[in-house]
């Protein structure tokens, strides 16, 4: 009996060969290469990949399709890792990951910022996505589309979007465009924050009332922002303002002690 899409998964299966032809070339696997697959579903990047890679770690949250992957493919070649992404130590997986994914739509944004902790062990990410999500990743200061998601994944990644997928490509269709992002690890001299925590208390709080001047939203620190110094008003948006900008105010903030 053929596997029937489960909601509650959020699975929507890749079936367009085109599109998968596509995603298999803009990731170029080479046979040495560490690649993780989250999501496997019913192989379709699975299968590809294998031709090209010595061996394969998929994570599969549905127990009957890890079952299946395991009866389809040796255990030398695919090492199938049952169980929810957002549990998964990366770290334990091994170093220079190439991690790739048709990824649940209901999980998508818990996910990059789980995947956000591992950087360091990854080469790159090729993931599909919704389109309003990959829009959100790579807008720039000033777009509509700019927030939150944004600031802190700018802050860790160099963000490409590669090309839009139409619904049809899917089975079951979702209701929504994907799109497919890369997604590569800024290096040991990207901005880092003096405290991450303070930095995302901050970016959060600026974008929970986007269309409220900084001096308003952030009036608890207001006081203790040297705006010029960081080229940002304080009549300014959230969305204005730069990731660079936000670690330079989060950093103030922590040096004034109103943020740890």
């Amino acid at each position: 009996m053929a596997h029937q899409a489960r909601k509650r998964f959020g699975q929507h299966f890749l079936v367009d060969e085109g599109v998968i032809d596509q995603i298999v070339r803009a990731i170029a696997p080479a046979p040495e290469d560490a690649m993780v697959e989250i999501g496997p579903g019913l192989s379709a990047l699975t299968e590809p990949l294998l031709h090209s890679v010595r061996s394969l770690t998929v994570i599969e949250l549905d127990r009957d399709l890890a079952q299946a992957l395991r009866a389809n493919w040796p255990q030398e070649r695919l090492t199938v890792i049952e169980g929810d992404v957002l549990d998964v130590d990366f770290a334990n997986i091994g170093a220079d990951l190439r991690v790739v994914g048709n990824l649940p739509y209901n999980i998508s944004s818990p996910l990059l910022f789980h995947l956000a902790e591992y950087a360091g062990a990854i080469r790159d990410q090729h993931f599909m996505l919704q389109r309003e999500v990959v829009d959100r990743l790579v807008a720039e200061p000033g777009s509509g589309a700019y927030g939150r998601l944004s600031v802190m994944l700018q802050l860790r990644y160099a963000m490409e979007k590669l090309f839009d997928v139409a619904p049809d490509a899917f089975d079951p269709p979702p209701q929504v465009v994907s799109s497919v992002v890369r997604m590569v690890p800024l290096g040991a001299d990207r901005p880092r924050p003096r405290s991450e925590a303070a930095l995302g208390a901050l970016v959060t709080r600026a974008f929970s009332q986007r269309r409220k001047m900084l001096r308003r939203c952030l009036a608890d620190w207001a006081a203790d922002i040297a705006w010029d110094d960081i080229g940002v008003a304080p009549t300014d948006r959230a969305e204005v303002v730069s990731p660079t900008q936000y670690v330079a105010m989060s950093d103030q903030l922590v040096a004034a002690g109103r943020l740890t």
